[in-house]
């Protein structure tokens, strides 16, 4: 073969490569911008449904949508915010007068931070407790 047509070859082979890696990568960061977006949006929807049960009163419905969306998260969450999630759902799960309101702060602490973590943002970790505001305040356990 002569040199041209080899360098031709060459040139035709590295520009199809160079195409095909640039589309494989860019459909890799698509996926990845999707698969973010998703997350996010389930997220939106736990912390709207925990802002729903917050009042001291929640509603029926209230629970139902947190339990949805927080069941939704077991689907999309990663290790980290799943084992934080189960902490805070045990924590929640006992009777308001036998709660230790430190720990469930603690362990909403933990899981907002996780989540915050699985979505990418970046800066330092809050350093006091959240806390969901709602139109009740919490009541005080009886000494």
């Amino acid at each position: 073969m002569e040199a041209p047509i080899i360098v031709a070859i060459i040139s035709a082979a590295t520009a199809l490569l160079a195409s095909a890696l640039t589309f494989y990568l860019t459909k890799q960061k698509e996926r990845e911008a999707e698969w973010r977006k998703q997350k996010l949006d389930h997220y939106k929807e736990f912390m709207a449904a925990l802002n729903g049960i917050a009042a001291k009163e929640a509603r029926a419905e209230d629970r139902i949508r947190f339990a949805e969306a927080a069941n939704n998260i077991w689907l999309i969450g990663s290790p980290d915010v799943l084992v934080t999630l189960r902490a805070y759902l045990l924590e929640t799960a006992k009777p308001a007068n036998r709660r230790d309101y430190t720990e469930h702060d603690r362990a909403l602490t933990s899981l907002i931070v996780e989540v915050r973590k699985d979505i990418g943002l970046s800066g330092a970790s809050p350093v006091n407790d959240f806390i969901l505001w709602s139109t009740s305040p919490r009541e005080k356990k009886e000494e």
